[in-house]
């Protein structure tokens, strides 16, 4: 997939996983992007290591993989970020 591929998918996954897992961020809407996007690429990379196949192409398959692997890295985010 190319970059700007990754990062619609990365902005949808971001969005979705907020949605999915409300509550107070540390982090803005930028952060909420990049989170995003970074869990597009954490959960083709863990999709491939256990054998579910590659994520290389903007399909539903690929955006479960991306929203799961950004509710994922936000559950970590939040729980390992400075709390207030």
């Amino acid at each position: 997939m190319g970059i700007l591929a990754w990062i619609i998918v990365g902005l949808l996954a971001g969005a979705i996983a907020k949605a999915l897992h409300p509550g107070k961020d540390p982090g803005g809407f930028i952060v909420t992007i990049l989170i995003g996007i970074a869990g597009a690429v954490v959960g083709g990379w863990i999709s491939s290591l256990l054998g579910f196949g590659k994520v290389d192409g903007f399909d539903i398959g690929s955006l479960f993989i991306a929203i799961l692997g950004s509710v994922l890295l936000l559950f970590l985010y939040r729980k390992f970020s400075s709390r207030t």
